[in-house]
């Protein structure tokens, strides 16, 4: 069963998530506050993370560094903060999605059920080669590691899942509205704006020159191609 974290000091949306968690069948439990968040994710080890960012002890962004120190755990961030530079910061941090306050609850669901598809471990290998080397970096796909310059690369499940999506379809063309599918869920095709986020994310850790790619190939207008 699912075991999911709720971190939100609003008693009514706290209330709300865990009658509509249990309802489904998952495992719920909260934290009112960025400490007590801390001390439970590592005594009940969730599967997914819901983190407001306006808590009334840690900011939340500080919340999601202390969980990144130790754990891939999806994190969701919820938050009334709208502006781009905040969410960046959120995602930069660690986070995997980001739903902005007032939010409704069947899509909240649908990213939570996204993010812990994601985080699943990848299956067996299919597809014959599960070591791809490049002269930057190496994705090793069954382990779901990367490594470069003889370290681990650190990624959170969504960078890892949309790497996975381009290293599999290598040399080839994925288009926009096909990386959002695979990696988000089947209910996204228009939001660009995640893969422009997440793909920066990704050529600023695996790229040598993140200005200008050599791995991570934009197609302008038509989605991207990961090249050796």
């Amino acid at each position: 069963m699912t075991r999911v974290l709720v971190v939100d000091d609003e008693p009514q949306i706290v209330r709300a998530l865990v009658i509509n968690l249990k309802a489904r069948k998952y495992e719920v439990d909260s934290a009112p506050d960025g400490a007590t968040a801390l001390k439970l994710a590592a005594e009940r080890h969730p599967d997914v993370v819901v983190l407001d960012l306006g808590l009334p002890d840690l900011d939340g962004v500080d919340v999601i560094k202390g969980l990144r120190g130790w754990t891939r755990v999806p994190i969701i961030v919820l938050s009334a903060r709208h502006t781009s530079d905040e969410k960046v910061e959120a995602l930069d941090a660690g986070a995997d999605d980001y739903v902005t306050k007032p939010f409704g609850m069947d899509e909240l669901l649908a990213r939570l059920r996204a993010a812990v598809r994601r985080a699943e471990p990848v299956g067996g290998a299919e597809d014959g080669v599960v070591v791809i080397e490049t002269d930057d970096f190496t994705v090793d796909l069954a382990a779901k590691k990367v490594h470069r310059d003889g370290r681990d690369v650190r990624l959170t499940p969504t960078e890892w899942h949309l790497l996975e999506v381009l290293v599999r379809n290598g040399g080839r063309l994925v288009s926009q509205k096909q990386l959002l599918q695979e990696v988000w869920g089947p209910s996204y095709g228009t939001e660009t704006n995640y893969l422009r986020v997440y793909m920066a994310q990704l050529r600023r850790k695996l790229e040598t020159d993140p200005s200008h790619p050599r791995h991570f190939v934009t197609e302008p207008g038509m989605g991207y191609r990961f090249e050796r």
